[in-house]
């Protein structure tokens, strides 16, 4: 087995890393790209300069870790910022804007509002009468930041 992983040149690097990256074109998700530009790369070192097969593994497994870890970095990075942007499914998130008729009289503080056929903590700066337009200026967690909407 030493001997032959010791006849390992650049094309079988090479090869591996098309083989490998034909394999992502089946539909995998990923899962062999990183993979497959890694033996490309050490492919590509093996043309600069010879190294044993020992580091030649080594790596691989570095380029392959490094690889994965930094495009995983970077897709949960856009993730975030898709998941805080979303609106679907997310009825608090779809609530802010919203203009509603108040049917009880507010308080300055923590409150209780109707909003459609749901009632919401709600947080108000100023006194509210009862028959006001107020906005959902903003939402903290669960607690809606309502203020009066100026026509």
């Amino acid at each position: 087995m030493a001997e032959w992983l010791s006849e390992l040149n650049y094309w079988h690097w090479l090869a591996f890393g098309l083989a490998l990256l034909a394999v992502e074109l089946l539909g995998v998700a990923g899962y062999f790209l990183w993979l497959g530009i890694s033996a490309l790369a050490i492919g590509l070192l093996m043309l600069i300069m010879p190294i044993g097969w020992q580091l030649q593994w080594l790596s691989f497994a570095s380029f392959s870790l490094m690889t994965t870890w930094l495009w995983w970095r970077k897709q949960h990075k856009i993730d975030i910022k898709s998941d805080d942007a979303r609106t679907l499914n997310q009825k608090q998130k779809q609530l802010v804007g919203q203009v509603i008729r108040l049917e009880e009289d507010i308080q300055a503080g923590k409150n209780r509002i109707k909003v459609g056929d749901t009632t919401w903590a709600a947080m108000s700066e100023q006194d509210i009468s009862k028959g006001e337009n107020v906005e959902i200026v903003r939402l903290d967690g669960i607690i809606l930041h309502i203020k009066i909407k100026k026509n």
